[in-house]
């Protein structure tokens, strides 16, 4: 594809990560999720190191998404009140001088389970209201999960971009109503801006846990803001010896794999049902922010039918003997899934040989969520639901 300016990326600049990190852990009970180092599985695939970070440890909400929820509502916060986010730890947003200097705003949102439960749950901690739009097809558990944590939340008829834009029509017409949501459009792009710089908490940990440069990223994508952050993130650690990067996408969701198959640099959006076991991925429409840093810094595009993040799944469940097992939902261990389909299957051995993927190699992964629909992770792992073709 074309590069563009690449202006974005500035906004995963080492200095922006390290304030999310520093607002993190102003949090009671932050610690750095682990990362599991699977050795065993390496060699077995016949890599140098295999690292996966183990979101299912995120402030016991069983994902990562809180990350950029929480980050996005300081600012705001912090913005409203003319202070810097330095200025505006846990400790102040839930004390009463926060209260008598901001009071309460609403934050609406879209999502398919993580990132609402992560605004609810950051909601409730700071004394705001939150409600939460939830697409046709939500499992129970996910709706169950974001009530519990205090806010509103419905499951429309609609699939997830058609409730990213009822939220936003709410919000616009709900005095001190604020969209807090992970992709952008025409006129909201701080915020979504915000919520990546959350999410390079997750990235900045890795980094450090694994005291040393990666070769590979793969980093799942949904609107991309994730893998945005990622790419973004790693570009500015180590700006003259990137990793490459992977971006992998739901099969019936795989926008970015779509506008990176056109060559033009233009988005392209899916439409439709967007029907996935992966449903953290099911979003058709990327988010402008996230495919610019991704255009100028992706080295591949994957698009992948649920039998791979299955796979992913009880491979990370039960691993090579002596590593430790990772708990991983149908949206976090697709990562897993593919390394094992490019390293063991021939017909990607193209694929393989252009990524240089060999036994030199250090690959990082991002388990972005745990079991967050128990009854659908025990049928596929217990089961064996959605087996190889």
């Amino acid at each position: 594809m074309p590069r563009s300016d690449d202006r974005y990326l500035s906004l995963m600049s080492r200095e922006a990560v390290a304030k999310a990190g520093q607002f993190h852990r102003s949090f009671p009970g932050y610690a750095p999720t682990p990362l599991a180092r699977l050795d065993g599985m390496a060699a077995r695939l016949g890599l140098g190191g295999l690292y996966v970070k183990d979101e299912s440890y995120r402030f016991g909400l069983n994902a990562f998404k809180v990350l950029g929820g929480s980050f996005a509502m300081a600012r705001y916060i912090a913005g409203a009140l003319g202070r810097d986010v330095s200025e505006t730890d846990y400790a102040y947003l839930t004390g009463e001088e926060m209260k008598k200097d901001f009071g309460q705003a609403v934050f609406f949102t879209a999502t398919d389970g993580n990132h609402g439960r992560g605004v609810a749950w950051a909601a409730g901690k700071l004394g705001q209201k939150a409600v939460v739009h939830m697409p046709k097809g939500t499992a129970k558990s996910r709706f169950d999960n974001i009530a519990k944590e205090g806010a509103q939340v419905t499951i429309e008829e609609v699939n997830y971009d058609d409730c990213v834009r009822m939220a936003a029509a709410e919000a616009a017409r709900t005095e001190h109503g604020v969209v807090i949501q992970d992709t952008a459009w025409e006129g909201y792009e701080e915020i979504p801006s915000w919520i990546m710089q959350g999410y390079g908490t997750m990235a900045a940990e890795a980094a450090e846990q694994m005291a040393g440069r990666p070769t590979h990223v793969f980093v799942q994508a949904g609107v991309g803001s994730l893998a945005g952050a990622a790419a973004g993130f790693f570009a500015n650690l180590f700006p003259d010896n990137p990793p490459r990067f992977v971006v992998i996408e739901a099969q019936n969701a795989d926008c970015h794999y779509r506008g990176a198959l056109a060559g033009d640099g233009e988005l392209r959006a899916v439409g439709g049902d967007l029907k996935t076991i992966m449903a953290g991925l099911a979003c058709g429409e990327p988010n402008p922010i996230s495919w610019d840093i991704l255009r100028n810094h992706a080295d591949a595009f994957l698009s992948c039918p649920d039998w791979v993040s299955a796979r992913g799944m009880r491979m990370l469940a039960a691993p090579v003997k002596g590593d430790p097992a990772v708990c991983s939902g149908e949206s976090g261990a697709v990562g897993m899934g593919v390394i094992s389909a490019v390293m063991e299957d021939d017909a990607y051995k193209d694929l393989r040989s252009a990524l240089g993927l060999d036994r030199s190699s250090r690959v990082l992964l991002f388990s972005t969520e745990g079991d967050t629909d128990p009854d659908h992770y025990r049928k596929i792992v217990w089961d064996g639901a959605y087996s190889v073709e």
